[in-house]
């Protein structure tokens, strides 16, 4: 006789055993079954809530204390970025000194990137008005400003370079090797004032590229 509302399903994918007496993790809350109830058997992702253990820093060796729930790896970094007195540290907070001044950002950088419009100092991401949320004078910027214009300005050069370009590709060119080569067995057949003489009077400069 079948019990299909008896037991539950083991949500490993590998398993999938109908269990009638199964167990419910601790950390990640899913169901599993007696083979695969430790965390290291179904790779909980959440084990980390449980985790007593305290992570110590591998540059200076000291313990970091982490609130249950935390992430280790998270607090480590940020130790290593703000309290570590290790040398490989401290050379790199001397290096990324500038600061972004977005709220919530905590990136520096090695160089000032600042905005031209409310002088304030941003990391890269931020560094485009509309990106800070930039309020020069009192005011948000739009997207219709004087960026989007200088953006759209920059667009258009760009576009006028490459066809340009395009044009010059196309267009029938003397070989400057050729023609280096054509000036120098003059020369040597006339003579540099004579050769001179010669392109003063003919139209022989048409063969040097301009």
């Amino acid at each position: 006789m079948e019990f299909p509302d008896l037991g539950e399903h083991c949500t490993e994918r590998t398993c999938k055993r109908l269990d009638f007496l199964p167990m419910k993790c601790d950390a990640c809350g899913d169901i599993f079954c007696k083979d695969h109830i430790t965390y290291a058997n179904h790779k909980c992702t959440s084990a980390y809530k449980k985790d007593v253990q305290v992570p110590v820093c591998p540059l200076c060796n000291t313990p970091i204390p982490v609130k249950r729930g935390e992430m280790p790896d998270i607090k480590v970094g940020e130790h290593i970025d703000g309290d570590c007195k290790s040398d490989p540290a401290q050379r790199k907070r001397k290096i990324f000194t500038n600061k972004c001044s977005k709220g919530g950002c905590k990136q520096k950088e090695m160089i000032k990137v600042t905005c031209d419009q409310c002088h304030l100092n941003f990391c890269l991401k931020h560094r485009h008005p509309l990106d800070h949320e930039c309020k020069a004078d009192g005011h948000p910027v739009s997207k219709s400003g004087p960026q989007e214009q200088e953006d759209l300005a920059l667009a258009q050069a760009l576009a006028a370079s490459e066809e340009e370009f395009s044009r010059q590709q196309q267009r029938p060119q003397v070989s400057r090797t050729v023609t280096i080569t054509l000036v120098l067995y003059m020369i040597r057949d006339y003579g540099y004032i004579s050769f001179e003489k010669h392109m003063g009077n003919t139209k022989g400069k048409a063969l040097l590229p301009e």
